[in-house]
């Protein structure tokens, strides 16, 4: 079981620390949902909650490595545009034709992907997309203040100690227009029985963090223990944020609506025909809504 370690997988979290290993291991993935993608690839690890778009999209472009099993939380992601402390950029409008700062390349990257969502919004040709891979979160960071990228794109929250840091600014935000995150099981490798029994028990965990009593102080006080964030930071989080009722299901306009904004951004191209949403799914696990 792979994952980011941030406040959006905190029942996922809270769910580890109750079941003290003894149905599934956690894998922490700290250079983003390629890093995920990679290791489901390589018959590392067998299920993986990661970002709804760049799973898409490796289904869509041809990856056999895993399937949709389920969702994990049903808003979008607000993706801050973040530029150096003291570069030329102050809006997105600027950044046309200049070269993006991104963890992963290609269509693994929830950034990358973004970018071209962003290009399409903007009415750039998207042709003319640059981009430069860095390491991690610093190198990020490094890039946009020497220069050598003009922004990067990352998760509003995560990235505003930094700012608040003075290290970067903020110059805007993208929002996907789609849920933010499903979760993905290698086909052959991730027993259904084994995945829904973890589905469901993942539900209640769900259920319980996404409750109205446990939003006003439990929730709070988790994140600030695991994270460090802020309070005042942690409660405007938890305004924007949902997660399903049932995590073994996928209303299937996720995966339609999705596939549309992705085609019209260029991430992906239609077959002839156009794409069956059952190539996306493993009808054995997850229940299409």
């Amino acid at each position: 079981m792979t994952l980011l370690r941030e406040h959006f997988s905190s029942p996922l979290l809270q769910f580890a620390e109750a079941d003290s290993g003894k149905t599934f291991t956690l894998v922490e993935c700290p250079s983003g949902t390629g890093q995920l993608i990679t290791r489901l690839t390589n018959d590392e690890i067998d299920v993986a909650l990661a970002l709804t778009d760049p799973l898409i999209s490796g289904i869509a472009n041809g990856s056999k490595a895993y399937k949709l099993v389920g969702s994990f939380v049903s808003t979008p992601l607000n993706w801050a545009v973040i530029t150096g402390k003291e570069s030329k950029y102050n809006s997105i409008s600027d950044l046309q034709d200049s070269t993006l700062a991104t963890l992963e390349w290609r269509l693994s990257s929830g950034s990358f992907t973004m970018a071209y969502v962003m290009a399409l919004q903007q009415g750039w040709p998207l042709d003319n997309l640059q981009f430069q891979v860095n390491n991690d979160i610093r190198g990020l960071l490094d890039s946009v203040n020497n220069g050598s990228t003009s922004a990067f794109m990352w998760e509003w929250f995560t990235t505003k100690p930094f700012v608040d840091a003075g290290e970067a600014r903020f110059i805007g935000s993208v929002p996907t227009p789609w849920p933010s995150w499903l979760i993905a099981a290698h086909p052959e490798r991730a027993r259904a029985e084994a995945v829904r029994a973890f589905l469901d028990g993942l539900t209640g965990y769900v259920n319980d963090f996404d409750s109205e009593e446990c939003r006003v102080a439990k929730n709070v006080a988790f994140i600030e223990d695991k994270f460090g964030y802020p309070k005042e930071d942690i409660q405007a989080w938890l305004k924007t944020v949902r997660y399903p009722p049932s995590c073994s299901e996928i209303p299937t306009e996720v995966i339609t609506n999705t596939l549309s904004v992705l085609e019209k951004a260029g991430v992906v191209k239609k077959p002839e025909g156009g794409f069956s949403v059952d190539i996306f799914v493993n009808s054995d696990i997850v229940n299409l809504i």
